[in-house]
């Protein structure tokens, strides 16, 4: 069956991670816009293009803002909203407020190998105690402010792929790393979601936080790193569980664009922007 003429195009809104900004979606909007679809890539402010923004004020609810405003401005009436390893927890504080202001502008919600917050969580909640404190220590030269990126051989990344990243790279606002998230999760959970696992190697903690949220569903799946690679096969599990209800997070029916945010070459590994 033809959309109706009335039906809103769906666009996609691309939220980077950690210490990167839209220029890490450079491989992959062609492929998007290519297809057909409307797609969008936000720089978070303090970061990337706008890293001469960074300030003591910068925070999560700010990184929300941000994308909210591009919404707002690009004037989309209906999105698919995909957001990467801390992103997680940005699009999750996004979809929150859409649901309030603008009920029925959200379609799904796409966590790329991603946070996924509880209410209350912070990006760090999930971390160890080691990580936390190295981040801490890694933020008190710049008074706090930021903590600066890993080389990008972490990610798994060498020669030019490592280059790009690491010329491209810029300290992360330390102030939103363990602000909490308050957010409505009945509203959240409202919408269709997919968390797509990048399992070569594997963020545990993003993918049992995943599992533990729907525990009786598959979850889609890339044989790929932390930054997924264009190798990677996909998998996704039933769209009911055994009682016949929805499960929490949804296998996202294949459209053009499926592989495509997945062919993104940037980087491939973890605590990073995990």
């Amino acid at each position: 069956m033809s959309p109706s003429p009335d039906t809103p195009k769906t666009a996609v809104v691309l939220v980077h991670g950690a210490w990167h900004g839209a220029w890490c979606w450079r491989r992959v909007l062609p492929l998007l816009r290519g297809a057909g679809v409307e797609a969008h890539a936000v720089t978070l402010t303090g970061v990337g293009e706008r890293a001469h923004l960074l300030s003591l004020a910068v925070d999560l609810h700010t990184h929300i803002q941000d994308v909210f405003g591009l919404v707002e401005a690009e004037e989309l009436q209906r999105i698919v909203l995909v957001g990467h390893s801390y992103a997680g927890v940005v699009v999750t504080g996004v979809a929150d407020r859409l649901q309030r202001e603008r009920p029925g502008c959200l379609a799904h919600l796409v966590y790329l190998d991603a946070a996924v917050p509880y209410p209350g969580d912070s990006w760090s909640s999930h971390h160890s105690a080691e990580t936390k404190q190295a981040r801490a220590d890694a933020a008190k030269p710049s008074g706090g402010l930021s903590f600066p990126p890993p080389d990008a051989k972490l990610f798994g990344l060498e020669g030019s792929d490592r280059d790009w990243v690491n010329r491209r790279q810029t300290p992360q606002p330390y102030r939103l790393y363990q602000q909490p998230l308050d957010f409505d999760a009945a509203l959240v959970n409202a919408v269709p979601r997919t968390f797509i696992d990048c399992t070569s190697p594997a963020l545990r903690h993003h993918r049992s936080r995943a599992r533990a949220r729907a525990p009786r569903t598959r979850l889609a799946g890339a044989g790929v790193g932390h930054r997924a690679r264009p190798d990677g096969e996909r998998t996704a599990g039933p769209g009911r569980d055994a009682a016949g209800h929805p499960p929490r997070f949804r296998r996202l029916k294949a459209p053009p664009w499926h592989s495509a945010w997945t062919a993104s070459t940037c980087c491939a590994r973890r605590p990073c922007c995990g």
